[in-house]
């Protein structure tokens, strides 16, 4: 008898031992994926007000989106999120996430605000792979050349200046890098486009989340 009652308590307690365990595994990992969530979306709150300062507009741009699906943009067909700045009740301008899938080392995530009028309002490179110390220039941490996006405007899709001076337009590539800018220019290229086609939807004050905007 003393043996199986040794035999339960012990059962008993490797059993105790295993719930608290696992109880444990599992409030750290939902405090982990919380503490991610809110690193991703301080990361990216940091991102849009680098583009659109807190200053200049009257909303959060975190909780003003709409959708829309731009393959174009993205190289896919899944809805995304765009970013609106407001002021004074109107929508002063927009940041559009994109993708250059022809980086020198793979695809080149970032976004691209665009004021009202068609402009640029800023450009970042959010996730790259480039080449230390040739393309990874495109980022803001490297160099300040995103910065020459800043206030540019298209004159239609064919705008020659829209490109590389190794390609007869007139942003400067990086010596022993053109393929790197070359994609980043050519994907803030197409978000201007993009937005000149959908430039009344993507600026539709009654359009709510809800509201799909396909390429």
């Amino acid at each position: 008898m003393q043996m199986w009652s040794a035999l339960r308590t012990s059962t008993f307690a490797i059993s105790l031992f295993a719930v608290v365990c696992a109880a444990v595994i599992a409030t750290t990992q939902v405090t982990t994926v919380d503490r991610i969530t809110q690193n991703e979306r301080t990361q990216k709150a940091k991102a849009l007000y680098d583009i659109i300062p807190r200053s200049s507009i009257d909303n959060d741009l975190l909780e003003d989106t709409i959708q829309i699906v731009a393959p174009r943009l993205q190289g896919h067909s899944n809805p995304v999120s765009v970013y609106r700045a407001r002021k004074d009740g109107r929508v002063t301008a927009v940041i559009l996430p994109l993708v250059a899938p022809d980086g020198y080392s793979g695809a080149i995530t970032l976004i691209a605000g665009v004021y009202a009028d068609g402009s640029v309002a800023g450009v970042r490179v959010l996730t790259h792979k480039e080449t230390p110390g040739l393309g990874d220039k495109v980022d803001i941490k490297k160099s300040n050349w995103i910065y020459n996006f800043n206030g540019l405007s298209k004159q239609g899709e064919k705008d020659s200046r829209w490109a590389v001076q190794k390609d007869g337009g007139d942003f400067d590539q990086f010596t022993g890098a053109t393929i790197t800018p070359r994609a980043v220019v050519g994907a803030v290229s197409r978000a201007l486009d993009y937005f000149a086609q959908h430039r009344t939807e993507l600026l539709d004050l009654t359009a709510d989340e809800s509201v799909e905007v396909t390429n």
